[in-house]
C-alpha cells in the first residue's frame, strides 16, 4: 500500500505546529506492507488542497491521510465528513496564512454540500482507544484549512473514480503549545504512536 501522509505549517499565533513534527517523523519510519511518502502543505485557503492534488498526481497513493492541529481538543479524532464551505472563526481567527478571511462561502460552486471520508474510522478509534490512546469520531472538521483540505481531496477522488482513499485526523496541541491557556495537550511520542496504530489499521483494513 503506498500512503500519502500530510501536515500543515503553523498559523495564526502559533509557532509550531505538531503536524509538521509528524511528517518528519512519518517520513522515516519501515511499516511493513506500506511505503509512506509525506508532504507539508501552507495554511492557506484552496491552495492547501491544491498542492496535495498536485503530489497525489506524482505519487499515485492508495490512500492519503491529512493531519491537522485542533487546538482544544483533547483527542484524537479521525473526521467523518467535509463540507463545501469555507468560513473563517475560531482558529481560523486570523484568516489564512495569507490573511484571507472567507464568511460563508462555497469551497466550490455547484458541489455536493458533504462527503464522508471511505477510511475506517471507527477501527481507527477502537483501536486507539484499546491502545490507551484518547480518541473519538468528530463529525466536524470545522470550516478552516483542514476542512478545506478533506472536502476537496474527496471530491477529486469521486470525480477520478479512482481506488483512491483520503481522510483527516485532527491532533491536539502539544503539551509546549498550551502552558499559558490551560488548554488540553497531548505529547508527540504518544501522537507518533497514535499515527502508527492508524497506519497500520488502514493497511490491515486493505487487505483484507
Amino acid at each position: 500500500m503506498k500512503m500519502l501522509i500530510s501536515g500543515f505549517e503553523p498559523f495564526g499565533d502559533l509557532t509550531k505546529n505538531p503536524t509538521e513534527e509528524l511528517v518528519k517523523s512519518a517520513s522515516k519510519w519501515d511499516i511493513s506492507g506500506v511505503e509512506i511518502n509525506t508532504i507539508l502543505l501552507p495554511v492557506v485557503y484552496r491552495t492547501c488542497a491544491q498542492k496535495l492534488i498536485e503530489e497525489v498526481e506524482r505519487v499515485n497513493p492508495d490512500v492519503v491521510l491529512s493531519l491537522g492541529v485542533a487546538v482544544g481538543r483533547a483527542m484524537i479524532t479521525p473526521e467523518r465528513i467535509g463540507i463545501n464551505v469555507q468560513h473563517t472563526e475560531g482558529e481560523g481567527k486570523f484568516g489564512d496564512n495569507t490573511g484571507k478571511k472567507p464568511k460563508n462561502e462555497p469551497l466550490i460552486e455547484g458541489e455536493p454540500d458533504g462527503l464522508f471520508s471511505p477510511l475506517p474510522i471507527s477501527t481507527m478509534t477502537d483501536r486507539l482507544k484499546n491502545a490507551g490512546i484518547p480518541a473519538q469520531i468528530s463529525n466536524t472538521a470545522g470550516t478552516y484549512i483542514c476542512n478545506n483540505t478533506l472536502y476537496e481531496l474527496l471530491l477529486y477522488a469521486k470525480k477520478q473514480g479512482s481506488h483512491l482513499h483520503t481522510g483527516f485526523v485532527h491532533m491536539p496541541a502539544t503539551p509546549d503549545m498550551v502552558v499559558t491557556s490551560h488548554a488540553p495537550s497531548m505529547s508527540l511520542d504518544v501522537q507518533e504512536k497514535a499515527l502508527r496504530i492508524m497506519i497500520e489499521t488502514i493497511r490491515n483494513e486493505r487487505q483484507n
